[in-house]
């Protein structure tokens, strides 16, 4: 048996038994579909309220339409213990329109949902049925595409080395189970993480840089957001979207300095990391290398782009957990949003619920109790983006079957 098949199935054996990172395997006891929804009745409902303009609803429903006819025919959707078929979700989506523009008024629209689809709701964290909302934007950069003396940071598009092994093609109980690898000296290892490929260097000098940035942490933010537009010297710009990952754990560093006490969880945010950052610069690489996740981005004509492939709307577009909730589902969602003035200083609370659809999905965006909201291109959107932080509730929306 040659060395590079020998270690992949060493990697296997120690899969099996000994479990491994997150971004490897599936770890025993995830929940499953029918363990993260629950169907509830006339009793859990919530009040179908919508708090936005029934234009952006439409659009990210449009969009999405776009995923769903690209599907093929047997691809089902799990919604808790049920399954349903594309075109079932279809015709769900179709029939909530139908309802939108019929309903005289807000409770004649709530009646009408209640009494023609079944409603699901997340457990939560801790089977509490509460969920924790954060939000993501798309950042407007200043970069070139050239390496100077102001642009030092570089972005990177897909290299050629890393590789996506799908273990269900050796073992059927490993189906749906992934890494991401690279082949050194005939052996499976672990793609590069952040600290080999910003500190060391290890991707510099193959081309793969798409631009280049002038502050580090802009291009830190950019793979957590995982789209940006960046403006150009010329005043050309580029839309960049995740083009793939490189497999690692993503750790979070706000959680990491609010465990060291650098700043107290309730004035955690974007802005607040950004800020300690500035004032101790010695601290930037330590802080930023513990995240070991790190994203590749491909150049697209219009984005950001979410993981069901068609552009995420403002307001409308929520990131969530793909393995336990339907993809391209049509959701709605009970939560705050943070009132900020003009620095980005949070002022009060704004309770909102309205219509959304599953259409992304992140890396720290992982169970039953996390969701990610999308707000929109630039500055303002960044502000509500880096605040928000609240826990609220979600729900999943079907079309009932006829009796």
């Amino acid at each position: 048996m040659s060395r590079r098949f020998l270690n992949f199935y060493l990697l296997i054996f120690f899969i099996s038994f000994l479990g491994g990172c997150a971004s490897y395997y599936k770890p025993a006891g995830k929940l499953s579909p029918s363990d993260a929804l629950k169907k509830i009745g006339w009793w859990g409902r919530p009040n179908l309220y919508d708090d936005l303009d029934m234009r952006s609803l439409l659009a990210a429903i449009e969009k999405n339409n776009k995923f769903l006819n690209r599907l093929p025919a047997d691809r089902v959707f799990t919604y808790g213990n049920q399954k349903y078929s594309v075109k079932e979700v279809k015709e769900s989506f179709r029939h909530f329109i139908s309802i939108l523009k019929e309903s005289e008024d807000r409770s004649d629209l709530n009646y009408r949902i209640i009494r023609d689809f079944n409603i699901y709701t997340s457990i939560g964290f801790d089977s509490t049925k509460k969920v924790l909302f954060t939000g993501y934007y798309e950042p407007v950069i200043k970069g070139n595409y050239k390496k100077t003396d102001d642009y030092q940071y570089p972005i990177y598009s897909k290299p050629d080395d890393l590789i996506e092994i799908k273990l269900g093609d050796f073992r059927r109980s490993f189906k749906g189970k992934r890494i991401i690898a690279r082949i050194k000296d005939g052996a499976v290892t672990p793609y590069h993480d952040r600290k080999s490929i910003d500190l060391s260097g290890f991707l510099s000098g193959q081309g793969l840089e798409i631009a280049w940035l002038s502050d580090p942490l802009d291009a830190f933010f950019l793979h957590i957001q995982g789209s940006g537009i960046i403006k150009m010297p010329d005043g050309s710009k580029i839309n960049v979207n995740y083009a793939a990952a490189n497999g690692r754990e993503y750790r979070s560093i706000g959680r990491l300095l609010i465990k060291e006490g650098k700043i107290p969880k309730e004035m955690m945010s974007m802005k607040a990391i950004r800020e300690y950052l500035k004032s101790n610069p010695e601290e930037m690489e330590r802080v930023l290398f513990h995240n070991e996740s790190y994203i590749f981005f491909r150049v697209v004509e219009q984005g950001p782009i979410g993981s069901t492939g068609v552009p995420v709307t403002a307001g409308r577009s929520i990131a969530s957990d793909t393995r336990i909730f339907p993809k391209g589902g049509l959701a709605f969602i009970e939560t705050e949003i943070p009132i900020t003035d003009v620095e980005g200083n949070v002022t009060g609370w704004e309770n909102i619920s309205r219509f959304v659809v599953a259409q992304d999905a992140g890396g720290a965006i992982k169970g039953p109790g996390r969701v990610d909201i999308f707000f929109g291109t630039g500055k303002e959107s960044a502000k509500l983006a880096g605040a928000m932080n609240r826990e609220g509730r979600l729900f999943f929306l079907i079309k009932k079957r006829k009796q």
